[in-house]
């Protein structure tokens, strides 16, 4: 018996480490699953549902509604990152779980334009803005929570699950809309579309279960003194840190144009079918779901910022060749591009700053800073699809669209390289505090 007592303290943070890993992946699955079938519902028959009396418009109304839960993400990072830095990162993460699945649920079941008119899209955008309020909690509480749990020299590795679950997450989201693609349109629009909305409430309480297991880190609770206001302290001791974060985190637009716009761009020209392209972003994303831990650990054993850069710069580029070859018709290349670009290159700056940007702060605004930034910057990938739909829907019009992820992935580089190198650095010391 006394053989096991000295490792009683290691088992027990194992433990803690993998529940932990294991909440978050189904956590970020619920949330990028909700992110996915809700892009896909707004590029493939939204417009129509919801807006149409727009016409030709309907389209870029719906996938500007994508979008409008970027706008209430800021807000709910300030919200969740004070409960979460000032009553604890378990509370704040059992609620944002639960609120999310509730609005994504009933989006399933909206009544459509036809049937209650304006009202219709009215309620649409108001479970959005609710879905965009919750996230702004879910993800950076989840990666928060992992890298304060996990040992020193492992925490990409580990926050990489939750990479992982975001996604399969996506993978789903495309995977659900396979079958749905074949049905009679007439089927589709009345009630193909809301099965995925329905269907998450499986995921919803798999991740409230688990969430309610969920024990604080010790470098929580340990803590002598803890912010009265974690943004106000944020801004004063934290505010180049959390724009730095917030500029990395803009890489995010090279997914949702992957995710989103090449899914309308190429259904749109009739290039690509509707079923390849949803098989394309599924595989694409089923390929990072292995290889998010992969490059995790990578970067605990490299560095942060090589691994970010290189995946940054190679994923933008990898957009020339995917919409290329969906000018081409080039199917088997399409595959190709979707998983190189996706599942290697765009896997390697999303794991890190999981796991990175939780790192620049201290253990009493580490939620509201990795919120705040990772929000901040994800605005611009939230509209990034509407803006790429306005720039044009002809052949060859996504020119101007690849050239401005290639401008933010270089931005997004610079800023990283400006930012501290954690991965050998002690959690407790993490934020220079």
């Amino acid at each position: 018996m006394s053989t096991t007592v000295p490792h009683a303290p290691a088992v027990a943070r194992s433990r803690k480490v993998r529940r932990a890993a294991v909440s978050g992946f189904f956590g970020s699955a619920l949330e990028y699953y909700d992110f996915l079938i809700y892009g896909s519902a707004a590029a493939l028959v939204f417009g129509r549902i919801f807006f149409p009396d727009a016409g030709s418009t309907g389209t870029l109304l719906s996938i500007g509604t994508f979008g409008v839960a970027c706008v209430a993400r800021p807000f709910g990072a300030v919200l969740w990152g004070h409960l979460g830095d000032k009553l604890g990162r378990r509370l704040a993460l059992v609620l944002t779980i639960g609120l999310m699945g509730v609005a994504t649920f009933a989006i399933g079941l909206l009544p459509s334009y036809a049937s209650i008119g304006v009202t219709a899209p009215v309620l649409l955008v108001l479970l959005r803005l609710v879905q965009g309020l919750s996230a702004g909690g879910e993800s950076p509480g989840s990666t928060s929570l992992t890298v304060e749990h996990a040992p020193d020299d492992r925490r990409a590795y580990y926050t990489g699950f939750s990479m992982s679950g975001m996604q399969l997450g996506m993978a789903l989201g495309s995977l659900v809309f396979l079958p749905l693609a074949a049905l009679p349109e007439q089927q589709l629009l009345t009630w193909g579309w809301r099965l995925p909305f329905l269907l998450s409430g499986v995921l919803t309480l798999v991740a409230y279960l688990l969430r309610r297991k969920l024990e604080e880190p010790e470098v929580f609770t340990g803590m002598r003194e803890r912010a009265p206001l974690p943004f106000v302290t944020l801004l004063r001791e934290h505010g180049v840190a959390t724009l730095r974060v917030a500029v990395c985190s803009t890489i995010n637009v090279v997914g949702t144009i992957f995710t989103i716009f090449a899914l309308a761009y190429a259904t749109g020209t009739g290039a690509v079918s509707r079923p390849v392209m949803l098989a394309v972003v599924s595989l694409g994303n089923l390929g990072a779901v292995v290889l998010a831990p992969v490059a995790g650990r990578l970067s605990d054993r490299i560095g942060r910022k090589p691994v970010f850069v290189l995946g940054a710069l190679g994923s933008s580029l990898s957009l020339f060749v995917l919409f290329g070859a969906i000018d081409t018709r080039n199917t088997p290349l399409v595959f190709a591009a979707g998983l190189v670009g996706m599942s290697v290159l765009y896997t390697m700056p999303v794991v890190v700053g999981a796991a990175w940007y939780p790192e620049q702060f201290p253990a009493r605004v580490r939620y509201t800073g990795m919120a705040v930034g990772l929000m901040l910057g994800l605005l611009a990938s939230g509209f990034a699809p509407a803006l790429a739909q306005a720039l044009g829907q002809g052949k060859s019009t996504w020119y101007p669209t690849v050239w401005i992820c290639v401008g933010v992935a270089v931005v997004a580089s610079l800023a990283a390289l400006t930012g501290p190198e954690t991965y050998r650095t002690p959690t407790e010391r993490l934020g220079g505090r």
